[in-house]
C-alpha cells in the first residue's frame, strides 16, 4: 500500500472512531436509572465499531511518523502500542458491561453494578490514554507529520488524563465529576479525547489533499513533460 493510501485510511478511520464514540457517549446520559437492555446494547454497538476503526487510526500513525522521519520510529512505535493497548482496556470494559446487561434478568445500570470496569474505564484508560498522547505530541513535534497545533494540544490532553488517574480513590458514584467511575473521568475526558481526535483526523486528510498537489506539480515529485526521458527541452 503506498504512502498516500495509507494516510488517507489513518484519517478516514480516525474520523470515523471519533464521529461514532461521540454518536455513543450521550446514550450513557439517557435515562437516570438504570437503562433498558437496548440503549446498552446500541451504544455497545456504536463504541465497538468505533474501538476497531481506531484500531486502525492508531496503526497508521506509526506509519505517518516513519515515513516524515524514520529515526523516530520507536516513538511512533510507543504511541502506536500505548494506543492499541487503550483501546483493548475499553473493548474489555465494554465485553464486561454488555454481558452482565444481557445475562441479567431485570435492567441494571452497568456503570455501578460491574465494579471491574470502574478503574478500567478510569484510571487505567487515563493512564494509557496519556502515554498515548504524550508520544503522539513528541513524534508530531519532532517530525512534522502532523501539524505543530496537533502535537501541542496532545501535550495538553495527556495532562488532563493524567490528572484524572488518581479518581481511584474519590468513591464509585458516576454521578460525581472525579470519582473511580464518575462522568468527568470516563465521559468528559473521553469526549475530549475524540474532539480531539476528529480535528486531527481532518488534518490528516487534508495532508493527502497537499500530498496529491505537491506529487502533481513539476519538479515536485513528477516531472514536467520537457523532463521526461529522452525528451529535449526547446532552444
Amino acid at each position: 500500500m503506498d504512502d498516500l493510501s495509507v494516510r488517507r485510511l489513518t484519517g478516514l478511520a480516525g474520523l470515523a472512531a471519533s464521529v461514532l464514540t461521540l454518536i455513543e457517549l450521550p446514550l450513557y446520559f439517557v435515562y437516570a436509572d438504570a437503562p433498558p437492555q437496548s440503549n446498552v446494547l446500541a451504544r455497545t454497538l456504536f463504541g465497538i465499531v468505533g474501538l476497531t476503526c481506531l484500531v486502525v487510526s492508531m496503526t497508521g500513525f506509526r506509519h505517518l511518523v516513519v515515513a516524515a522521519r524514520a529515526g523516530y520510529e520507536w516513538v511512533g512505535a510507543l504511541a502506536s502500542a500505548a494506543g492499541l493497548m487503550w483501546v483493548t482496556v475499553v473493548f474489555v470494559s465494554t465485553g464486561l458491561e454488555t454481558g452482565a446487561v444481557i445475562a441479567s434478568p431485570t435492567p441494571i445500570d452497568p456503570t455501578i453494578a460491574v465494579p471491574g470496569t470502574y478503574i478500567l474505564y478510569g484510571s487505567i484508560s487515563r493512564l494509557l490514554e496519556g502515554l498515548f498522547l504524550l508520544a503522539f505530541g513528541h513524534a508530531a513535534v519532532r517530525t512534522g507529520a502532523l501539524p505543530r497545533w496537533a502535537g501541542r494540544s496532545a501535550y495538553l490532553l495527556a495532562l488532563v488524563n493524567l490528572a484524572f488517574v488518581p479518581s481511584l480513590f474519590f468513591g464509585n458514584v458516576p454521578a460525581n465529576f472525579y470519582a473511580a467511575n464518575g462522568w468527568g473521568t470516563t465521559a468528559t475526558v473521553g469526549a475530549l479525547g475524540m474532539i480531539w481526535l476528529l480535528a486531527v483526523s481532518v488534518a490528516v486528510l487534508a495532508g493527502c489533499r497537499r500530498h496529491v498537489a505537491v506529487a502533481g506539480t513539476p519538479g515536485r515529485g513528477a516531472l514536467s513533460p520537457g523532463d521526461q526521458p529522452g525528451v529535449s527541452h526547446p532552444r
